[in-house]
């Protein structure tokens, strides 16, 4: 058994609720992407974390990309027996086809109207946010939980996003009554770093390659 099951329903349901969202590529998954999972179920006090493994991120270049099949398939794994039934990976952006975060979040509100969500990602994200399509759209929609990332937390701090978001963020002692406020709503999670990246782990994997050729 992996984690709380390996599909949600295309046509939602009515499940009540918290759901923390940890959106990407996961190409491939790593240990960082566990533990803000594992932080944010404890501090968030959240029913369930959804990893959804994007069938293509717009702002990455393709070449490199594992199949969608194949990161689903690792993160299966990776979070298999992780907090007991707490942890599930889903393909359903590619289910119900979205590519865009606004766009999926739009959707899961429609399909599981009785739920909770809150976006997690971790500082990097915040700090690259203002690329994001209609970033400001998705602030309405959900609150928001980062976490830290080494070499980003000051970029994501006093970036554009968090410097407009300034008036809404909540202390992190709130951070258990996130998934009940109404957005604009956010939260930094102090917590230990984690420097890790699936860029790093590519690029290890592919010299570790040319050395055993």
């Amino acid at each position: 058994m992996t984690g709380v099951g390996d599909v949600l329903p295309a046509r939602g349901d009515g499940r009540h609720m918290r759901v923390g969202l940890l959106g990407g590529s996961f190409n491939p998954v790593h240990d960082g992407h566990i533990q803000l999972a594992c932080r944010a179920l404890r501090q968030l006090k959240l029913d369930q974390v959804w990893f959804l493994v994007s069938p293509g991120n717009p702002l990455k270049p393709v070449a490199g990309m594992a199949p969608l099949s194949q990161r689903l398939a690792l993160v299966r794994a990776r979070i298999h027996g992780v907090r007991g039934r707490g942890l599930l990976a889903t393909d359903i952006e590619s289910r119900i086809g979205t590519r865009y975060t606004v766009d999926t979040l739009r959707r899961l509100k429609q399909l599981f109207p009785h739920v909770r969500f809150v976006w997690l990602m971790g500082a990097d994200g915040l700090a690259q946010m203002g690329r994001w399509w209609r970033w400001r759209d998705i602030v309405r929609m959900v609150p928001l939980a980062i976490l830290p990332r080494p070499g980003y937390n000051p970029a994501a701090l006093h970036g554009q996003v968090a410097r407009r978001l300034a008036r809404w963020r909540r202390p992190a002692r709130q951070a258990g009554m996130l998934a009940t406020c109404r957005p604009p709503a956010w939260v930094f999670l102090p917590a230990p770093q984690n420097a890790i990246s699936a860029t790093q782990i590519r690029a290890s994997q592919a010299n570790s390659g040319h050395r055993r050729e």
